[in-house]
């Protein structure tokens, strides 16, 4: 299996990923305000930060592109932040929706460039 095609599974899977992430944490809050008793459990958002820097991880390793290597791991850097600021203050902030519009800005774009590149 060569590099650019698992590079480019690492990309679908992150973009996903982060688009599922964002899914959760746009619709969790109106899922709120309907009385079904459930509740916020951070662990699912760390979850989804894990998974995000894993593949940020693989897709970077040998990705030449540096703006895309600084979209994705700044993006992972917001992610944590939030993350770590929800779990440890209770602190709810919408750098977490940054980040992931980034991660999957910065999957995509990568993605489009494995493709570009291998139709050269």
């Amino acid at each position: 299996m060569s590099l650019k095609y698992k590079t480019k599974n690492y990309d679908l899977l992150g973009a996903i990923s982060a688009f599922l992430c964002l899914v959760h944490c746009v619709a969790f809050p109106l899922l709120i305000f309907i009385p079904i008793g459930i509740s916020h459990n951070p662990y699912i958002d760390l979850v989804f930060l894990l998974l995000g820097i894993w593949s940020v991880y693989k897709t970077t390793k040998q990705n030449g592109s540096v703006a895309v290597k600084y979209t994705l791991w700044i993006s992972v850097l917001l992610i944590s932040i939030s993350v770590l600021l929800h779990i440890l203050l209770h602190a709810h902030t919408p750098l977490i929706y940054i980040g992931a519009v980034g991660l999957i800005a910065g999957h995509l774009i990568n993605f489009k460039n494995h493709k570009i590149s291998h139709i050269k």
